[in-house]
């Protein structure tokens, strides 16, 4: 017999049962909204294409931000290569960008050859077009199926879901933990970063993939309309994968992940299989930066290998703990802060400093003002900006008068909670 057969409420929607969840909802839509009415694509203009391409990159970062929570806030997992799994979903999604780009310029300019070009004809023009920088002239085997969109939206998620399915099962089988763990997965991107900077990696090494944000057969269509829909892909992808973390994270799936951050010992005499869990949340993690990378390359133009550098899944990190680790909020507060920060610090935008006997211009210094500020951080506020929040929000314990308070009928009543 059912639930409301017998008179039980329904179940409330998770969202519901999350106002959290909905706040930032609520928070992300207004600001779409905001920007939608604001910017030149479908707006009043007052908002440049240049700017809402920063704003859709950087709710990509938000997003990877998150993947990188779930894993080191909530799991314990300090991963050190998050960045390698968002620059192969650039990668992905840009080998098919290029390729069918550079079909379109290759037909057009055959067009007027006395016979209509063959099949064959068209591929090595391709080749010649996208690896003739690097002294090629063929296609490498993994680009065998960039013509096909459906198949390069699935590497998007297939290929960074296998490394790091493959990578955490090695590692964790072992019990490889700590930092350890961290060095690895840095030696994972590094590997990796090095490879690609290869010319015969077949991704054209250091030059990398570019003019990724021109859409194939919308030539037509003006960059400020692309840039509006890339903006609201991002915004959707945010919404969905905070909705996704929060659902993870909540009930006993996510009580046993935060209890495997506290004491993995523990967990694993108490008969959980903690390697399971934890290859499942790596391995998830992996696919969210993946689409995060998908979505944020086709708005920056271009992917190149020092994108997947080590430092920049240091730099992903030092984002989460500024706003706060084990708080999916605290990870996008963090991750937007700082590149909107790095974005007019590094731009040129922010005035020079002029102390007299030195001036300081911030293209120059804002990192070591980013590595000061992951050091306070740590220091006086190891629960970043999202811990600000919750002194904010922070609510009363509940006045029970007198329930159980307690395993056993009659512990901790209302004598025993008023001495606490």
């Amino acid at each position: 017999m059912s639930d409301l057969a017998i008179g039980a409420a329904p179940r409330r929607p998770f969202v519901a049962r999350h106002p959290s969840v909905l706040i930032f909802l609520a928070l992300l839509a207004l600001f779409t909204l905001g920007v939608t009415i604001l910017a030149e694509g479908f707006g009043i203009g007052v908002i440049s294409t240049s700017f809402v391409k920063t704003l859709g990159k950087t709710l990509c970062l938000c997003l990877v931000a998150l993947a990188m929570d779930l894993v080191w806030g909530y799991t314990g997992i300090l991963s050190l290569g998050h960045m390698a799994f968002f620059g192969l979903g650039g990668y992905a999604i840009g080998m098919w960008l290029m390729y069918a780009r550079t079909e379109l310029i290759v037909i057009e300019s055959l067009s007027a050859a006395p016979l209509p070009p063959t099949p064959d004809e068209i591929r090595d023009g391709i080749a010649n077009q996208i690896f003739g920088v690097v002294g090629a002239s063929e296609l490498p085997p993994i680009w065998a199926v960039a013509h096909s969109l459906p198949l390069q939206l699935a590497a998007v998620v297939l290929v960074p879901g296998l490394l790091a399915l493959v990578f955490g099962w090695l590692a964790f089988r072992s019990r490889v933990t700590g930092v350890y763990l961290s060095i690895l997965t840095q030696a994972m991107t590094l590997g990796l970063a090095l490879w690609l900077f290869q010319n015969d990696s077949g991704l054209r090494g250091n030059n990398g993939l570019s003019g990724l944000q021109n859409l194939p057969g919308l030539g037509g269509v003006p960059q400020s309309t692309v840039s509006m829909w890339f903006f609201w892909g991002s915004a959707l992808a945010l919404g969905l994968g905070y909705v996704l973390c929060a659902w993870v994270v909540s009930g006993k799936f996510g009580s046993v992940i935060r209890a495997i951050r506290d004491d993995e010992a523990r967990v694993r005499f108490l008969g959980y299989p903690v390697e399971a869990f934890k290859l499942f949340i790596f391995t998830l993690s992996a696919v969210i930066a993946g689409i995060a990378g998908a979505l944020y390359y086709p708005q920056a133009g271009i992917i190149n290998p020092a994108e997947v550098a080590p430092i920049a899944s240091i730099y992903l990190a030092v984002w989460v703990a500024i706003g706060g680790r084990g708080r999916l909020y605290g990870a996008v507060i963090g991750a937007a802060l700082v590149s909107l920060l790095s974005t007019w610090f590094t731009g040129g935008q922010a005035p020079d400093l002029d102390l007299g006997f030195y001036r300081i211009q911030w293209v120059d210094w804002w990192t070591v003002l980013l590595g000061l500020s992951f050091v306070a951080v740590t220091l006086f506020a190891p629960k970043g900006i999202g811990g600000l929040i919750d002194l904010i929000t922070e609510r009363r314990p509940p006045d029970r008068h007198g329930a159980d308070l307690g395993p056993e009928p009659g512990a901790l009543r209302e004598q025993e909670a008023d001495a606490k």
